[in-house]
């Protein structure tokens, strides 16, 4: 989706200005957001993908407005009414209409570093790499009416494969419930020319993470 999240190379918003000594978190609720997105992440009824999909699908005004955890809260909602764990008069009202039903899965605290040190895992299958490092390769230049992760600015640019990371579950497929679809991914490289163009510093090169399909060999 070409929507406010997808923001690389992208003018007119402002200087980036780091905030010193940033805390972890500004605000106490920042906390329980945190919290509230681990717990009902464990429910087992979306996956990292559609979550991401969900934070997204933000109206633009209400993004580009929002901090880092209002977005976090904004996209739950949206995963708790979708999956029928809450309803929008819950939301609104903040007052439960009947008796919850029991959850599958509880995170209590003891479980909470094994749970983010798992991280993503590796599918197997059984198709063989399509390109090699240092392969020169295409992406493709799409229009994504869903979930994606080829950023903007790298569509339709010309760069070449760097590493071969394994095979994964395919986001754009995974984030709409259609199953992981587990495709090969690759660390693909671009010099700073071909994305910003000859105004680029010589020295600047930009690496994406890139699942099989967003490619095509580059024509020598």
């Amino acid at each position: 989706m070409n929507d406010p999240h997808d923001l690389g190379g992208q003018i007119g918003f402002g200087l980036v200005n780091p905030e010193a000594a940033e805390p972890v978190f500004h605000h106490d609720w920042e906390k329980r957001a945190l919290g509230l997105s681990l717990c009902a992440s464990c429910l087992g009824a979306w996956t990292l993908d559609e979550c991401r999909h969900a934070y997204e699908i933000i109206p633009p005004t209400d993004y580009l407005r929002a901090s880092y955890y209002e977005i976090w809260m904004g996209g739950l909602e949206t995963l708790l009414e979708r999956h029928g764990f809450v309803t929008c008069q819950e939301l609104l009202t903040g007052i439960p209409e009947g008796t919850a039903e029991p959850v599958s899965c509880i995170l209590r605290p003891d479980m909470v570093d094994d749970m983010l040190a798992a991280g993503p895992t590796e599918l197997v299958i059984s198709d063989k790499p399509r390109f090699s490092p240092g392969d020169r390769v295409v992406t493709r230049k799409k229009r994504p009416q869903g979930h994606t992760r080829l950023p903007r600015y790298a569509r339709g640019k010309t760069g070449f494969v760097e590493a071969i990371c394994g095979s994964y579950a395919f986001a754009d497929a995974n984030a709409h419930g259609k199953g992981p679809s587990p495709q090969w991914l690759y660390t693909v490289a671009f010099h700073g020319s071909e994305l910003w163009g000859p105004a680029s510093s010589d020295n600047i090169k930009v690496s994406i993470d890139a699942w099989e399909t967003y490619l095509e060999l580059a024509r020598q």
